[in-house]
């Protein structure tokens, strides 16, 4: 069965000016929107961050945008944002899974409605050890963690 063709929710070297937006998106996109994904907790990485869901569902919100990308291109986007992430269904050696979240557009204090969208979010064994000894940004923003 194939994976539903969902935009992505994406909030790190994905998002405009950041270092992989060109390399994967430029081109490939519908749109562009300021979303955010609540209920979820951002960590600084190696030079990307982590969403981790909130061990309580509720917690913070994770700013982004999400991206409709254009239907010939879906496919092959698709996997290629896989590879990227290192995410192979099933691995248990994935530091990411790609899981379909329900977002929020808009980046404002009153967002819009929810939306479906695919979202890369810290593998199990990766989100634990965040949780007990990651570095938290605060406000879920990657943009403003410098």
């Amino acid at each position: 069965m194939s994976a539903p063709e969902l935009p992505f929710f994406v909030y790190g070297t994905l998002r405009p000016g950041e270092v992989n937006h060109d390399l994967f998106l430029r081109g490939r996109t519908l749109r562009e929107e300021p979303a955010r994904l609540p209920g979820a907790l951002l960590y600084d990485g190696p030079g990307y961050p982590y969403a981790v869901e909130a061990p309580d569902g509720t917690g913070g919100t994770v700013a982004g945008e999400l991206v409709t990308a254009r239907p010939e291109a879906y496919a092959r986007l698709l996997a290629e944002l896989d590879r990227l992430e290192e995410y192979t269904p099933g691995d248990p050696r994935n530091l990411y899974e790609r899981v379909e979240c329900e977002v929020l557009r808009g980046g404002g204090p009153a967002p819009e409605g929810p939306v479906r969208a695919w979202t890369y979010l810290a593998a199990p064994v990766v989100a634990a050890r965040l949780r007990t000894r990651g570095k938290l940004i605060e406000g879920g923003d990657w943009l403003t963690r410098r």
